[in-house]
């Protein structure tokens, strides 16, 4: 008879049999999600699990009510808890401040280039303007100042902060006095002030951002701040322009300058982070120290391959997509099509990406992030070899941009919380200003052979070779980030 309750009919036995095997299945799930939750998550978040095979009646497996709500009760904490880290002061901070710091940087690269064709201006001349974004690369060259000197008002980092803020919101609005048929050596000057500016409060939010933020808070802050930092790009890049068309250009850049306010009142309202001990002392010390201790800090092995590891992780990412408008173009789609479809999934995806990847890494670390972020940015680059062997099709297309631009988001998110944690406090400013600009390098000099490496190869085995690029960041890892090292608590 089996252990199944009998019936007098074959077929109702037999669906009953198959009704209770289901109520068992859905029991054991039940069971493993309620271990998974309790025994993985919650640890992972700070919460313990009660000793081993707690809450199950011995020899039986079934959970009992005291024990049950004693683990609702875990869950419920560590959602609370989780809450209140996504909305608190912290990540306001992270979020506005990001505003702030993405604006000024797309001004130079969407609204300026506008500006100075709608007034005339030759393509040849636009191009050369690029040049301004020099600072940005050399950052690190004078971020010992902002490490060795505090400002006389609102404290070591805050101060700092308002300056560039103020020096952005003067020099931004000084374009309203710049007429390009006249004289664009004027907006030239103008425009590397607001680069050097600019990165300069890149270096202080760099730095503020690593000494607010506890180790297991640097991903999801900071890819709150790096969303934000997208965001941005909709007021120089969509209001501005679309103000352009109903307003003067002199407005629209007064319009622009104006939105510099948001920094500034976060700056007044954000507290100032306490200094670490031992700050450097002399403008030699502030210069010297960053390297020797980053260096020094286990061996110079290790900060080689910390080094190495930068160059290399998101070195298929960023080849992969640098040539992506002429990708789509060559295949048969529309610049309606690239606009509607492809740029839209490419934004929305990328701040989807970054959101969840730092809600998964207050979970799983930033190490484990690495590891899993990192194969999903390998297959995600596969899909465009996909989209090359298919070719014109606009639902492929939006599932392979959104699901490649998922993986740069989470990606990210582990990769600029792994650079922070790599900082010393005591020389934030200098080191995180040199390890953002090691990581922009691969993008600067790799990118620049994708177009030949297209033309030899072809597109579909050129997105294989970009997956395949990743291998050597991945398997660094292993000694930069092992997976069972939890090195953020």
């Amino acid at each position: 008879m089996g252990i199944y309750p009998s019936v007098k009919t074959g077929a109702s036995q037999i669906r009953l049999e198959s009704l209770f095997q289901r109520s068992c299945q859905t029991v054991s799930l039940l069971k493993f999600f309620t271990y998974f939750q309790t025994s993985w998550f919650l640890p992972h978040y700070g919460y313990g699990y009660p000793g081993k095979n707690a809450g199950l009646i011995e020899g039986t497996g079934i959970v009992s009510a005291a024990e049950t709500g004693h683990k609702n009760g875990m869950r419920r904490k560590g959602f609370i808890e989780m809450c209140r880290v996504i909305f608190s002061r912290r990540m306001l901070i992270c979020i506005f401040t990001g505003i702030a710091s993405g604006m000024p940087l797309y001004v130079l690269i969407q609204l300026v280039p506008a500006w100075l064709r709608d007034q005339g201006v030759d393509l040849g001349k636009i191009g050369l303007f690029s040049l301004v974004s020099i600072p940005y690369t050399w950052k690190f060259v004078w971020s010992p100042l902002m490490d060795r000197y505090v400002p006389p008002f609102l404290g070591r980092r805050r101060g700092w902060i308002l300056i560039t803020q103020v020096a952005l919101l003067i020099s931004i609005g000084m374009l309203a006095l710049c007429n390009p048929q006249q004289s664009l050596s004027k907006i030239a000057g103008v425009v590397f002030a607001i680069a050097l500016f600019s990165a300069s409060q890149d270096i202080v939010l760099d730095a503020y951002r690593r000494e607010l933020l506890p180790d297991r808070e640097l991903g999801l802050g900071n890819s709150f701040f790096v969303n934000a930092y997208r965001l941005s790009s909709l007021v120089p890049g969509s209001l501005s322009l679309i103000l352009a068309d109903i307003l003067p250009w002199s407005q629209v850049h007064l319009i622009t300058a104006a939105f510099m306010l948001i920094g500034i009142v976060t700056t007044l309202w954000m507290p100032e982070v306490a200094s670490p001990q031992n700050t450097p002392r002399s403008l030699r010390e502030a210069i010297v120290e960053p390297f020797r201790e980053f260096f020094n800090r286990s061996d110079m092995r290790s900060a080689v391959l910390i080094l190495v590891f930068m160059l290399l992780y998101k070195l298929g990412d960023n080849m992969a997509t640098a040539l992506a408008t002429p990708f789509y173009l060559d295949m048969g789609f529309s610049k309606t099509e690239i606009g509607a479809i492809a740029k839209v999934a490419a934004l929305w995806s990328s701040i989807f990406g970054g959101f969840i990847g730092g809600v998964v890494l207050l979970y799983i670390g930033i190490n484990k992030g690495l590891w899993l972020f990192g194969a999903f940015q390998m297959v995600a680059i596969l899909g465009f070899a996909v989209l090359a062997e298919v070719g014109h099709s606009t639902l492929l297309l939006f599932f392979v941009v959104s699901f490649e631009y998922l993986g740069v988001g989470l990606g990210t998110a582990a990769f600029v919380a792994f650079i922070a944690r790599n900082t010393n406090k005591r020389f934030s400013a200098t080191q995180m200003a040199l390890l953002s600009s090691i990581m922009v390098i691969p993008r600067t000099f790799a990118n620049a052979s994708t177009g030949y490496l297209i033309e030899w190869l072809g597109y579909t085995y050129f997105f294989i070779l970009c997956s395949l690029l990743a291998l050597p960041g991945m398997l660094l890892l292993c000694w930069v980030a092992p997976w069972g090292e939890k090195l953020e608590d």
